[in-house]
């Protein structure tokens, strides 16, 4: 099995493409299914530029959920140069060293960039679902999913915050964990699209012992780790001052804490998330468990410079996407960049290799001498 070199993953430009080449060259392309998101955001854009270099196809055959007629238009109002490509019909193997565009619609949608539209949701849900479809029939290895829209995606078909519950409910996954990925920065939250205010009556020490058990598993299997580090970050600012600026680590994160050590969890804190993203204390943790959305991205986004990756940790299969949204006010104006998307289409590859190693490591453990 290969595996890919973190710094070459994350920092992964044409320039250092080459070398992430040579160590892939002689393995078979993983298959990376890729839904298109919303068709008026800035998805197809960082698509198109992400395949620009055909070199890629070296050790990835991607499937592109959407319709070459859609990216036709995209690609010509950005003025890309064309991608070479094959249709993929139902019936069709994608073989390796081609990049496949299976149309998922049998009438293209009218295009309005930069603006949310229904039809912008409605086109994103079927790109998804067709990937899904494909992922759950093992036609693809992995998914990487484009940017959509929370507000018009919703529908009788789809009523879900985001990708991350959508694709824990498709698992049959009580709890799938949102977690952030930039080089050794990682950043997982316990209550991931949950309003502000309904934060802290969501947090039990039930929950967040299954999120650090859920992060220390990840760690292992995902990532390679054989015994990570995990700190956990309090609730209230300066980590409640014992009890001082609210209870909840008192009596929820300490215990909870305490039990992950009992499981053999390498678990620390509460720690004050203020401090411990001013400081450089957040570099000597390989995973870090943040309590809700904004605690973990805020800091992640602000460390990561664009570079992040979404992964959905504590599913069967392995999904990621970039760390931005639509980008609806830059949609069409050939400024978005596509360093985000790459790097998630590198961690899937990275971690579907782990987890391949992972399994092998395990199958066959050594028998104990007598």
């Amino acid at each position: 099995m290969y595996k890919i070199n973190k710094h070459q993953v994350y920092n992964c430009k044409k320039k250092n493409l080459t070398s992430i080449m040579s160590n892939t060259s002689n393995k078979k392309p993983v298959r990376v299914g890729i839904s298109i998101g919303d068709i008026n955001g800035i998805g197809p854009e960082v698509i198109l530029k992400t395949f620009s270099d055909n070199r890629i196809l070296d050790f990835v055959t991607p499937v592109i959920y959407g319709s070459a007629t859609l990216l036709s238009a995209h690609r010509k109002s950005l003025d890309l140069p064309a991608l070479t490509h094959t249709n993929l019909d139902e019936g069709m193997e994608a073989k390796s060293r081609t990049l496949y565009i299976k149309k998922c619609w049998d009438k293209d949608p009218q295009l309005q960039i930069g603006k949310e539209t229904p039809e912008g949701g409605e086109y994103a849900i079927k790109s998804l679902k067709a990937a899904t479809d494909d992922l759950a029939a093992s036609k693809i290895d992995v998914l990487v999913t484009a940017p959509i829209n929370k507000h018009n995606v919703q529908s009788s078909e789809f009523s879900f915050p985001g990708h991350t519950e959508f694709l824990a409910k498709l698992s049959n996954v009580d709890n799938a964990l949102m977690l952030m990925v930039a080089d050794k920065l990682r950043v997982a939250v316990v209550s991931g699209h949950v309003p502000l205010k309904d934060v802290a009556k969501n947090l039990t020490k039930e929950k967040i012992v299954e999120s650090i058990s859920q992060l220390n598993e990840s760690l292992i299997k995902d990532f390679g780790i054989s015994r990570p580090k995990i700190a956990v970050l309090g609730l209230n600012p300066h980590a409640g001052d014992n009890g001082v600026i609210g209870d909840e680590e008192k009596e929820i994160i300490s215990p909870a804490i305490s039990e992950a050590k009992g499981k053999g969890i390498l678990a620390f804190g509460p720690y004050s998330a203020d401090g411990f993203f001013g400081s450089s204390v957040y570099t000597h943790y390989d995973g870090i468990l943040a309590m809700y959305h904004d605690q973990g991205l805020v800091p992640f986004k602000s460390l990561s410079f664009g570079n992040g990756v979404n992964f959905t940790a504590g599913l069967p299969i392995v999904r990621t996407s970039p760390d931005h949204g639509t980008g609806f006010d830059i949609a069409g104006k050939n400024e978005a960049s596509e360093s985000s998307f790459r790097n998630a289409l590198y961690l899937a590859l990275d971690i579907y290799k782990t987890r391949q190693e992972y399994k092998e490591l395990t199958a066959n453990p050594l028998q104990k001498q007598k």
